[in-house]
Formats: C-alpha cells, sequence, structure tokens
C-alpha cells in the first residue's frame, strides 16, 4: 500500500510545492475542504476527508476532522498485530505523513479590536488534535507543523525513500512543542479577560491569572553565574527585533552565563542613543559611556570613565566599527565585542585576538512602539517559588519633561548635559550617581545601600581616572532623601543636577541648591534598577 498523507493547512504557505513533490514520490494525498480544492485546482489527485471518514464536515467546518479513520490511522502502531487486525476490521487505512499548521489565533488576538467571538473562532480543536495523535505515534507517522520543514523532508523522501527514526522523533518534539505553545497563547488570552455581559471586544487585564513563558533554548552553557551552577540560554519564542538574542557571534569563546548578562546591560543601553555611542560594562554596569562623531570618539571617550574598571568589559556599539576603532580596541582586554557591523579592516584586527567574543547585532528597525525599538515589553524577576512580572522601564525622557525647581536657570549645553546624565542613570543599579559632561560619563556611582556613597564613588572613580567634574551634571536615579548627597556632588564641582524629586524633604534639597548657586531640574520620574 503506498504512503499516506493527510493535509490540513490553515497557511498554505509553501502546500502546492510540497503537496507536488509527495505525489511524484507517490504518496496518496488526503486533504481538508479548503486546502483540497486547492490542490484539485492545481492538478493534483485529491481524496477529502469527507470521502474518507463517510461523514460530512458540520457546525461550519468545526468537526471535519475528529473522526475514528482519521486518528485510527494515525495511532495505530505497525508493529502491534492487535493495532493492524483493529485497522483491518473496521476498514481503516494508515496515514503515514501528517501536515498540519493551525488556525491563527495568535494573529488575530493580535490584532486591535479582535472580538471575543473571533478569538475563539480561530481555537483550533481537530488541528491540535490530530498532530498530538501522530505525535504521539511518531515511530510510525511523521507531523509537519511548519512550512520551513518541508524542503528536508522532502529532500530525506527523495534520498532514502523514507525518513529516520531522528527524524520523526525530531519532528514529533517539534509538533507537541507548537501545541504546547498554541494552548498557552489561549490561556494567557483567555485568563486576561475581564469579562462583562454584551461587550465585544473585551477589555484585558495586562498580566493575566495565568502567565505562560514560552521560551526556545539557544545553547547549554559552560556553567552559569559561578562554575558550581549549572545553565543555559534561551530566547522568547518571538524575539523582539535588535535584542541580543538575535546576536551573531563571528568569533571568539562560547559566551558565558555573565558575559550574556553583561552583554545585555551593554546592548540595551548603547541602543538608546540616536547618535553614534559606546557603552562599556562591567558586572552588570556602565563604566563608561560616550557619545561622538563616529565609534572610535565615542570609545575613546568611554575608556576615560573608568580605564581600570573597563579592562575586561563588555563593550557596545551602535554604529559599524571600522579598522581605526578596531585597533583603539585591541589595545585593552576585551570579553565581548558588540556592533551593528564591522569593516573588513576591523575583523582583520580581531583575528589576532581569537578570544575575544565579536557580535554583530543588528539595531531595531525603529518606529512607534517598543516592540519596533527592540525593547522589551516587560520584566521578569525570579522570587521564591513565583516571578515578579512588571511593565519594562521604557521611558523617555523630553526636554518638555523637565521642571526647573531653582531660581538659576539650565543653559542650553547644561539641559543636553542632564538629559544624557538621565539616559546613562537608567541603566546604573541603584543607587545610581552618575557625573556627566560633553557627552561623557565622568564619574559612575552604582548599586550602594546609601545614595550617599554613590555618590562619593563617582566622585572617587573620577579621581582615579585625573577627570575633572567641574561643570558636570549629575543624574540621580532617585530622589535626594536629605542635602547631603547634594552637597557631595556640588562639592565635587557638578553646577546642575536632574533627579525625580518627591521627597518629603524635597523644599530643604531645592533650598541647597539655591545656596549653594547650582540648577536643579525634575523628570518626575525614578528609574530604580535592582
Amino acid at each position: 500500500m503506498p504512503m499516506r498523507a493527510l493535509i490540513s493547512v490553515s497557511d498554505k504557505t509553501g502546500i502546492v510545492e510540497l503537496a507536488q513533490a509527495l505525489h511524484g514520490l507517490g504518496v496518496a494525498l488526503i486533504s481538508t475542504g479548503g486546502t483540497a480544492k486547492l490542490l484539485a485546482e492545481k492538478g493534483l489527485p485529491v481524496t477529502e476527508v469527507a470521502e474518507v471518514t463517510g461523514f460530512p464536515e458540520m457546525l461550519d467546518g468545526r468537526v471535519k476532522t475528529l473522526h475514528p479513520k482519521v486518528h485510527g490511522g494515525l495511532l495505530a502502531r505497525r508493529d502491534l498485530p492487535e493495532h493492524m487486525a483493529a485497522l483491518q476490521a473496521h476498514g481503516i487505512d494508515t496515514i503515514d505523513l501528517l501536515i498540519v499548521n493551525l488556525y491563527p489565533f495568535e494573529s488575530t488576538v493580535a490584532r486591535a479590536g479582535c472580538t471575543l467571538e473571533d478569538a475563539i473562532e480561530n481555537i483550533d480543536i481537530g488541528g491540535p488534535a490530530m498532530v498530538r495523535s501522530a505525535a504521539k505515534n511518531w515511530k510510525d507517522v511523521a507531523v509537519l507543523t511548519d512550512a520551513a520543514q518541508y524542503p528536508g523532508v522532502i529532500d530525506e523522501l527523495k534520498a532514502a525513500g523514507k525518513l529516520s527514526d531522528k527524524t520523526r522523533f525530531a519532528l514529533s518534539v517539534a509538533a507537541f512543542n507548537r501545541i504546547s505553545n498554541y494552548d498557552a497563547a489561549i490561556s494567557d488570552y483567555l485568563s486576561s479577560i475581564e469579562f462583562e455581559e454584551g461587550a465585544s471586544v473585551p477589555r484585558r487585564n495586562e498580566y493575566p491569572a495565568q502567565s505562560n513563558g514560552r521560551f526556545v533554548k539557544l545553547q547549554d552553557l559552560r556553567y552559569g553565574e559561578n562554575p558550581h551552577q549549572s545553565a543555559a540560554f534561551y530566547r522568547d519564542l518571538y524575539p523582539a527585533p535588535g535584542s541580543l538574542v538575535t546576536a551573531r557571534q563571528l568569533q571568539g569563546k562560547e559566551l558565558s552565563y555573565n558575559n550574556i548578562a553583561d552583554a545585555d546591560a551593554a546592548w540595551e543601553c548603547v541602543k538608546s542613543f540616536d547618535v553614534p555611542a559606546c557603552v562599556i560594562v562591567k558586572h552588570a554596569n556602565p563604566c563608561g559611556v560616550a557619545v561622538g562623531k563616529d565609534a572610535l570618539e565615542a570609545y575613546s571617550k568611554a575608556f576615560q570613565t573608568d580605564p581600570t574598571s573597563a579592562f575586561g568589559g563588555i563593550i557596545a556599539l551602535n554604529r559599524v566599527l571600522d579598522g581605526a576603532g578596531a585597533q583603539a580596541i585591541s589595545k585593552q582586554f576585551v570579553e565581548v565585542l558588540m556592533a551593528p557591523g564591522y569593516t573588513p579592516e576591523a575583523l582583520e584586527v580581531f583575528k589576532a585576538k581569537a578570544n575575544v567574543r565579536v557580535l554583530e547585532i543588528a539595531l531595531p528597525p525603529g518606529g512607534a512602539t517598543a516592540w519596533d525599538k527592540g525593547l522589551n515589553l516587560s520584566d521578569v524577576k525570579r522570587v521564591g517559588s513565583g516571578l515578579l512580572i512588571q511593565s519594562a522601564d521604557n521611558h523617555v525622557l523630553q526636554r518638555s519633561d523637565l521642571k526647573v525647581v531653582t531660581k538659576l536657570q539650565p543653559t542650553e549645553q547644561q539641559i543636553e548635559d542632564l538629559l544624557f546624565a538621565w539616559k546613562v542613570a537608567k541603566f546604573v543599579k541603584s543607587n545610581a550617581i552618575v557625573f556627566c559632561k560633553d557627552g561623557m560619563t565622568m564619574g559612575v556611582g552604582a548599586g550602594q545601600m546609601s545614595r550617599l556613597d554613590s555618590a562619593r564613588i563617582a566622585s572617587i572613580k573620577a579621581g582615579h581616572a585625573k577627570l575633572s567634574l567641574q561643570g558636570t551634571a549629575v543624574a540621580s536615579d532617585a530622589f535626594f532623601p536629605f542635602r547631603d548627597g547634594l552637597d557631595v556632588v556640588v562639592d565635587a564641582g557638578a553646577s546642575c543636577v536632574i533627579q525625580p524629586g518627591g521627597s518629603m524633604r524635597d523644599q530643604e534639597v531645592i533650598d541647597a541648591a539655591d545656596e549653594r548657586g547650582v540648577v536643579m531640574v525634575y523628570s518626575g520620574v525614578r528609574h530604580f534598577r535592582h
């Protein structure tokens, strides 16, 4: 008996070519209504499922493949005589190949104005049932759930006349993963609905009653944060464009857990700049950030902030790196280098440093939405037997948001420096104090239990780098609870300060700024980063 393939697809991409190839290999074709019509129009001999089951499609297509002659043909084990005898007794033929993709539930609910009725009607029932049957019986049945699988399957059938156990098992795993992701999407959507009688377009809660994370493993890692911990690297099922998980490694050792964590911090910061920028990260904190006319100038300025911490750091650029920039960077010890592109001359420089991990990441396309900008929509933190989920901190401060609270008004240059300092502070661990001037960080104080200590550390680091803090702008990621923090940064040389405001002692701090003759502006938002 020839092989039989059952085809039932919503997305018709590549299906005609696949069916033609199967027919050429002598495979008999069975299909459901719309797909059967398409294949027949292309001159292919095809048997409709209704003819196989002896039962017509009904309930507007809700019932068409839920039948023993379909599931018996998929589930019967060929190595069990009793299974084969049962098929023969009931006039059921085996099905060897199943090609199914599901109703487009995910894309349907992603559309603005999607009604609950539209969503419900795009929940596939028969498709997942068939996929599960075929995937369970993988030793005898191959199941294809993605058009990307078609060429490889055809090539193997042409070469060997059958599919290997390894291929069928891999297709089975992919099928169960697809069903899992599909069911999770349905659960996420339905459990987010705040039901209102008579509402056509349902109101949805940003945080559904059940959260179903869906991630795909990219690689196993040698170890985790420490050598005694195991680890792996996963990406979102649908990653944002221009995010770290889309990187292509051009050379260097395998990325470690800490490399990836630090690289993400650097890349998220550098891609927030529209002008050429460089970010150097060490232990998840920027230790140098700068903008310039090109990648070389941005790097040179960023490196000046804290050359000691930059040793063994992660460097991210948002412009193509040329040979001159590569020569400058190659003089320091760098763990990971990231950029949207490299000239041949730049890549040649790093060939001599084979251990340097060189990553190429396309910048996000940009646009109106956070997704277009390559930004995460949510942040997740693991706690004991639970998760904390929040919307991502994607706030971008505009000039119009600034509120000057001191008698002294900022100059144009000070506004530029304050906005730059605030952008950097967003990516520094709390408590964060950042000194900046002329598009360059001059001192960074991060992660201290006391804001006062962060301010002192930032000024100490500037001194180590022999940088003058006179006339600098300072950003504080949260309000100054007392005037002492302000006094420390002004004593160090700051001439203007940006902070969120919101302390019970705001007026005391404002009065201190007026007393010291410095500018203070409020951002109105804070940037805690724990």
